[in-house]
């Protein structure tokens, strides 16, 4: 598919500067891109690599754009948010896998599933009985769908995946390989011998246009649900606990752990490795610094930095600022001690 820049500077709402008409025939990176290629440039400390690229067009941020070179034959697609831009554009160029279907005669899907119109079902996947599946939903090989769990339409179940029982998928949700949906919450009462394992006997429910990456897992609720709301993006090798809510497009980070019944706001961003304590909850628009330890409620549109306990970002730079200082602080705070008991002991001996 090829398309001229300004087609293309149409689709994203952004601007031409140069060759309006130049040819793009596909997307690449700034190091690797030729003739007929468009590429990005998201951070201006990479603009030294615009003196060497090849690309017959560069997106490129509106305060970047400023002063750059025209360049024969070539042009800028300039962009409020350039990597938004080049994803609409990669979006445009890369063609969306086509499926049979089909259901494969080497699935087992049980007679009292309902699946719905050109729904997709590889070889050796499983469908339970009570099992609804929406209109041109693909299930991967090896999918499991527990007794009476649904599956909105437009979904993606990558290979591996396990839905249990009564768990619900809304729509467009995109499952990545070895996601589980719906394990027990880890929940015992009691100590030792005398240890019982509570039921756990709610489901979870995930909510529109969510994507959860590989080998994540979301436990089922002891009661009630636990809720990953709509538009929230979910990286690989998260443990989402018994009862949590992850508010509508909050995005998480690999490796991040959230233990039972924490609430997640809204639009909140969770870095990578951050561990979150049960019972609490973190306010609408909060970023938190990758490998931050949270143990108590966090407040709306905070910024808490890297590491454990996470501070106030501000804080943490101060703290950071002070460090290499510290040894000479002691030895000052260490003299000034040493003056303070002589002069102690002088004004001791004159009573």
């Amino acid at each position: 598919m090829n398309k001229t820049l300004a087609e293309l500077a149409q689709h994203v709402g952004g601007t031409v500067v140069g060759d309006s008409q130049v040819i793009i025939e596909k997307v690449a990176s700034i190091d690797e891109a030729g003739a007929g290629a468009i590429t990005f440039l998201a951070n201006p400390r990479y603009r030294r690599y615009l003196s060497v690229c090849r690309a017959s067009a560069v997106i490129v941020g509106m305060d970047v754009v400023r002063g750059l070179p025209l360049r024969d034959g070539k042009g800028y697609l300039a962009a409020s948010d350039p990597y938004v831009a080049f994803a609409k554009i990669l979006k445009l160029f890369h063609d969306s896998p086509r499926f049979s279907r089909t259901v494969s005669s080497f699935a087992h899907v049980d007679p009292a599933a309902d699946l719905g119109e050109a729904v997709t079902i590889f070889p050796h996947a499983y469908v339970s009985g009570g099992v609804k599946i929406g209109r041109r939903t693909v299930v991967f090989p090896g999918v499991f769908l527990g007794e009476g769990s649904e599956v909105g339409e437009d979904c993606v179940l990558h290979p591996n995946v396990v839905v249990c029982a009564g768990c619900r998928l809304g729509n467009r949700v995109i499952l990545h390989a070895g996601v589980v949906i719906g394990s027990d919450g880890f929940g015992y009462a009691g100590q030792g011998e005398g240890r019982v394992k509570i039921p756990q006997i709610g489901i979870v429910v995930v909510e529109d246009d969510v994507e959860i990456g590989a080998n994540t897992t979301v436990d089922r609720a002891t009661i009630g649900r636990t809720v990953i709301g709509r538009g929230a993006k979910i990286d690989n090798l998260v443990q989402i606990a018994h009862n949590v809510v992850i508010g509508e497009y909050s995005v998480i980070a690999a490796q991040v752990g959230i233990a039972g019944s924490t609430r997640i706001g809204k639009n909140v961003t969770l870095a990578g490795q951050v561990g979150i304590v049960n019972h609490i909850q973190v306010g609408d628009g909060a970023t938190i610094g990758p490998q931050s330890g949270i143990a108590q409620s966090v407040t709306p549109g905070a910024v808490l930095s890297s590491g454990i306990p996470a501070a106030p970002h501000r804080e943490w730079l101060k703290v950071m600022t002070l460090l290499p200082r510290l040894p000479k602080l002691w030895h000052a705070v260490r003299g000034l001690e040493k003056k303070l008991f002589e002069i102690d002991k002088r004004e001791s001996s004159k009573l």
